[in-house]
């Protein structure tokens, strides 16, 4: 029944998340926004994500369900796959049917009747805001929502692990030096200054935390030779000519191209695939590829970072001033060494743990700032 959970995170996060849809789908009203989702209560959001927390802890013939419940009645969808009789949104329930749905893009529709919430079918279409709640891996739950443009990475509201809570901090755009990435991955003021274009570093990122191997991936200014300062040569796996294929396909960006996306993702997953091998990627701010397996040099007369600020766009995850060294092992170190010495570069950083850190420089504070964002990536 709605509103009867006894997930304790469920009933600390449901307000917040209800408040969250409320306010993204009035904005988009406000300028005319159509295809829009209903505003899911608080009680509803509660229920879901108690039945899906208790089924993230269940197995089927061994396996723990994986698996995304959209809030929409089937009208709201295209082509919806209904069942004949209605499922009951339960742990029992999501467990069994969780091998069938597990792969990305299905979503399971909820709605309710009355007192009850109800699982009518399958879709792969939601509208925009539409409430989505992920099952990640056991005890693991992610709110999210779909980008109003429809393409790319949805963006997350809250993060549920055991009974721990994270909640995204929306504020977290209005901090000094915000990276471009950071703000287009928080996404709350796309209605108005969403740069499409900033999606393919999102993409980059979530394959390279993928892949589950670990890397580092350096943006530097397209044109500009002053990161070779900072890498050890010669470089293992220098590319000459600068592989432009990312590059050319943003020059024909079409979002409504389900070919150009195919496209863009096989270019995406290739290029984020070069970071797990050993060593640095490099790339231009244009996407162009100079090389990868490179290693990261101290740059001659320059001195050892010595601090860093570090943040978390969650809510209570304030900047704390720390030594690089603690906040992750080597490739952590040699990156903010890099933005340190390169002050106009960014460097991704993802470990097999699955931790991603984003560094960059501040010129408000005049150090390195490290971003760390998986909460924004699963």
């Amino acid at each position: 029944m709605i509103g009867k959970s006894t997930y304790k995170a469920a009933r600390e996060v449901a307000q917040v998340a209800e408040d969250h849809f409320a306010s993204q789908i009035k904005a988009a009203k406000e300028i005319n926004g159509t295809n829009l989702a209903t505003v899911p209560p608080a009680s509803i959001i509660e229920t879901m994500i108690d039945a899906a927390f208790w089924a993230s802890l269940r197995r089927e013939e061994g396996h723990s369900p994986r698996l995304s419940l959209a809030f929409l009645p089937p009208e709201q969808s295209e082509q919806p796959l209904m069942f004949e009789h209605h499922l009951t949104l339960s742990s029992a329930v999501l467990t069994k049917i969780g091998p069938g749905v597990e792969r990305p893009g299905i979503h399971l529709g909820v709605w309710y009747e009355g007192d009850y919430l109800h699982i009518w079918g399958m879709t792969r279409s939601i509208p925009d805001f539409c409430f989505v709640l992920d099952v990640s891996e056991p005890g693991l739950l992610v709110i999210k929502h779909r980008r109003q443009d429809g393409f790319g990475k949805f963006v997350n509201v809250a993060v549920l692990t055991g009974d721990q809570v994270k909640i995204v901090d929306e504020q977290s755009v209005n901090i000094p030096d915000c990276p471009d990435l950071l703000y287009s991955l928080l996404g709350f003021n796309s209605l108005t200054v969403w740069n499409k274009s900033l999606n393919v570093m999102v993409q980059l990122a979530v394959s390279m935390r993928s892949h589950q191997k670990g890397g580092i991936l350096l943006v530097v200014p397209t044109g500009s030779e002053a990161w070779r300062e900072s890498i050890r040569h010669p470089m293992r796996y220098a590319v000459g000519p600068a592989y432009s294929e990312l590059a050319e396909l943003m020059l024909r960006q079409d979002d409504k191209d389900l070919h150009w996306q195919d496209e863009m993702k096989r270019a995406i997953d290739a290029m984020a695939g070069f970071t797990a091998v050993d060593g640095a990627t490099i790339i231009s701010d244009k996407y162009e590829l100079y090389g990868f397996g490179a290693k990261i040099d101290r740059k001659l007369g320059s001195k050892p970072v010595e601090k860093l600020i570090l943040t978390e766009p969650v809510i209570g995850g304030g900047a704390t001033i720390d030594q690089p060294a603690l906040t992750g092992g080597t490739r952590h170190l040699s990156a903010a060494q890099f933005v340190h010495d390169q002050r106009d570069a960014i460097a991704m950083v993802a470990s097999q743990d699955g931790r991603f850190t984003i560094f960059s420089w501040s010129t408000c504070e005049n150090m390195v700032q490290a971003n760390r964002i998986d909460s924004l990536l699963l």
